[in-house]
């Protein structure tokens, strides 16, 4: 079992940046492939990013593709997701997960959540 929690959230104005951090404590880090997903108010849970067990691979979201980067740093149980130019549209509560299946964009395929940490937006 491992939990995680999110850390980095907040308020930005629009084009701004924030990095979020997940640190993981419980099972070897390395054995769980990582994601973040988001959910905005009223809207259902959706994927973000993903990234593998060994962190040599990453899948992110057509519209954070060369906004956002998912990173790993396997020897401080630590996944980052760094947003860049953030838009009105990227606000919402940001989770990150854990799985066995690598670059899984589907989240029944995570077993494991922290508990969230909100990103604002404004215009």
């Amino acid at each position: 079992q491992v939990q995680l929690v999110e850390s980095g959230g907040g308020s930005v104005q629009a084009g701004g940046s924030l990095r979020l951090s997940c640190a993981a404590s419980g099972r070897t880090f390395s054995s769980y492939s990582m994601g973040w997903f988001r959910q905005a108010p009223g809207k259902e849970r959706e994927f973000v990013a993903a990234i593998s067990r060994s962190g040599g691979g990453t899948y992110l979201k057509d519209s954070v593709k060369g906004r956002f980067t998912i990173s790993r740093d396997n020897a401080k149980s630590t996944v980052y997701l760094q947003m860049s130019s953030l838009k009105p549209e990227d606000m919402a509560v940001y989770y990150c997960a854990a799985g066995f299946v690598d670059y899984s964009s589907y989240a029944g395929q995570y077993a494991y959540w922290g508990q969230g940490t909100q990103v604002t937006v404004s215009s």
